[in-house]
């Protein structure tokens, strides 16, 4: 059964589901952020997966990542999957511009977060549930419970 990481869920805000990902607001208002989670036990690394799995994140990836870069106007995507502290695979997609706080390095430990009101929270959150927008997303519907 899929259980998230305490770390990502005391770190985020749910935004909704892919077929495959779990999709997560990171809470830190400098950087358009979020995280997707496949929703599989016991999975680190993205070569565990199989084939049809790797391949939906892929896809669910690509999806987010156009669709943020659009949204938010990127000058660049980050996407990584990096797992050192976190140990469930997880995938980070960062809207990087050249006027936020930390560019053109990484977003790790450059700025401190900025935390989002709850009133900036929820707007974030239906930003990013329209975005998503596709016969396969289903957005969490509960948002002011999790904001």
């Amino acid at each position: 059964m899929f259980e998230l990481d305490y770390r990502l869920q005391s770190d985020c805000v749910w935004v909704g589901d892919f077929m495959l990902s779990r999709v997560l607001l990171m809470k830190d208002a400098n950087y358009p952020w979020v995280i997707m989670v496949p929703k599989r036990e016991g999975v680190s690394e993205i070569y565990q997966l199989d084939t049809d799995d790797q391949e939906q994140l892929i896809w669910e990836s690509s999806f987010v990542a156009s669709a943020m870069a659009e949204e938010f106007g990127a000058d660049k995507m980050n996407v990584a999957a990096l797992g050192n502290v976190v140990k469930q695979l997880h995938v980070h997609h960062v809207v990087r511009r050249r006027d936020d706080p930390a560019w053109p390095n990484p977003v790790w430990g450059r700025v401190p977060a900025r935390l989002y009101t709850n009133a900036q929270l929820r707007d974030r959150v239906l930003r990013l549930q329209r975005c998503f927008t596709t016969s396969t997303f289903k957005p969490n519907e509960d948002v002011q419970a999790s904001c």
